[in-house]
């Protein structure tokens, strides 16, 4: 996010592998440091909080830079094709997020208190970029502004003795251990999750964690001893993420937060539901609701739910046609991993030339990028379980190239990148903000609902 080069997932690996050796030299390195074999396949760590094709000048509630854009292009053809180059109140009554930089929370727009039990108010980040959430942990609780990933399963925040991996400490975020809580214990295990955007590694810890009320005694998740400067950065204005996919897909090897309430009897289900807000709407009517689904926020008869077909433990559901303004595209057979963490949607390079082809002005401007007018009404359609849910134009529109000419040409929420197989597509908020979206980890499903 500042543009020095990302570093490699060997690069990190090798940061952290030091860090072990200096501290329990080369036995230690051998006891605690034997889960680090070899990674993932590129495309699976594609799929986890993606920020490919939004401008970082978006986190700020800013206009697009369309150069930048290309850059992240460029970038997310790198990984497609294997290379390693590789967030105020949380609206919940919490209090403030402690010492996040004043910088980063003027990006944070908060939510109203939520109108479900069980439930976080969802605050906006930039220009609807990420949702963040205000949970505690530690003793004394401490409040910590997380971002919630229904598209990976690791939860972590910033240790206390967290580097940032251009060198120096990980900016102005709130940060856990032993000096700041006394019910703190690191495992003196390792961890490390590569994401679509940036990375962590560091040590899987036990402590007390608070959300929407609901104690969590002795949680199992990670602190971040390495941080790449997506994360690092005091623009990024949430001190950790909390992944909401299923375990299967975690790193720590641990249960999810909402599998962990589940399995303590504390909500009834293993459920999570999520009401996106859109910041042009003005209403800040964002909310999480853990163990069940908040019935006043959507209509009960569009509700569809779906068998997750995916095996890793993201959310990924068969998607039945993509439509523009009712013109079917001829897309069948494609599948989309439902993944809040992510903010665009990144669909293969045919299908995304596709649907441009279908809205008037739209434009391939290269790097997997493409440009609609601003002023477009064009309605993009993506169906599920029959029931087929629109995505308003504002969306599809999602930033002005250029901040002084608002109704020219805008960066298209729908880009390019080879997330998957060639009938794999990754949805993030451009679609979620349309519809109610729940994940249920024991009947293995994902719900889509309208909104009312």
């Amino acid at each position: 996010m500042t543009g020095r080069r990302e570093p490699s997932r060997e690069e990190l690996h090798e940061n952290l592998r030091k860090r072990v050796l200096t501290v329990d030299g080369e036995e230690g390195l051998h006891k605690h440091y034997n889960r680090f074999s070899g990674g993932e396949p590129e495309q699976d760590l594609e799929k986890r909080y993606n920020r490919t094709g939004v401008p970082k000048s978006a986190k700020a509630g800013n206009k697009a830079d369309l150069d930048v854009v290309l850059s992240a292009g460029a970038k997310q053809n790198q990984h497609a094709h294997g290379k390693q180059d590789k967030m105020t109140n949380g609206g919940n009554g919490a209090g403030n997020a402690g010492s996040s930089s004043t910088a980063a929370l003027d990006t944070v727009t908060n939510a109203n208190a939520p109108t479900a039990n069980n439930s976080l108010g969802l605050d906006i980040e930039g220009d609807d970029v990420g949702y963040l959430a205000t949970i505690q942990i530690g003793t004394p609780s401490q409040d910590f502004l997380i971002l919630m990933d229904s598209g990976s399963a690791d939860f972590w925040v910033g240790s206390e003795q967290c580097q940032s991996e251009d060198g120096g400490d990980c900016g102005n975020h709130k940060f856990l251990g032993s000096q700041s809580s006394s019910s703190f214990v690191d495992t003196n295990k390792q961890f490390e999750v590569t994401y679509g955007t940036g990375e962590v590694a560091g040590d899987i810890v036990t402590d007390d964690v608070s959300i929407a009320g609901l104690a969590l005694k002795t949680h199992t998740f990670g602190v971040a001893l390495i941080e790449s400067v997506d994360f690092s950065d005091d623009s990024t204005p949430f001190d950790g993420l909390m992944g909401l996919a299923q375990s299967t897909l975690s790193q720590q090897q641990t249960l999810t937060p909402i599998e962990a309430l589940a399995k303590q009897g504390l909500v009834p289900e293993a459920i999570t539901s999520f009401k996106i807000s859109r910041l042009a709407d003005n209403l800040n009517d964002g909310e999480i609701t853990f163990g069940g689904l908040d019935t006043t926020k959507f209509d009960q008869n569009t509700l569809v739910s779906l068998d997750n077909v995916n095996q890793q433990g993201f959310w990924e559901g068969n998607m039945d046609a993509v439509t523009v303004d009712g013109q079917d595209t001829g897309l069948q057979g494609r599948t989309a991993i439902l993944d809040t963490g992510t903010t665009l949607i990144v669909a293969p390079p045919n299908d995304v030339t596709a649907v441009h082809s279908l809205i008037e002005g739209a434009q391939d401007v290269g790097q997997g990028t493409f440009t609609v007018p601003c002023t477009t009404n064009a309605s993009v359609a993506l169906s599920f379980g029959g029931t087929s849910f629109a995505i308003d134009p504002r969306d599809i529109a999602f930033q002005p190239v250029d901040q002084n000419d608002p109704t020219g040409d805008c960066i298209s929420g729908i880009s390019a990148g080879q997330i998957g197989g060639a009938t794999e597509w990754l949805v993030g908020d451009v679609f979620l903000k349309n519809a109610y979206f729940s994940t249920d980890v024991t009947k293995n499903t994902v719900s889509l609902a309208k909104l009312v």
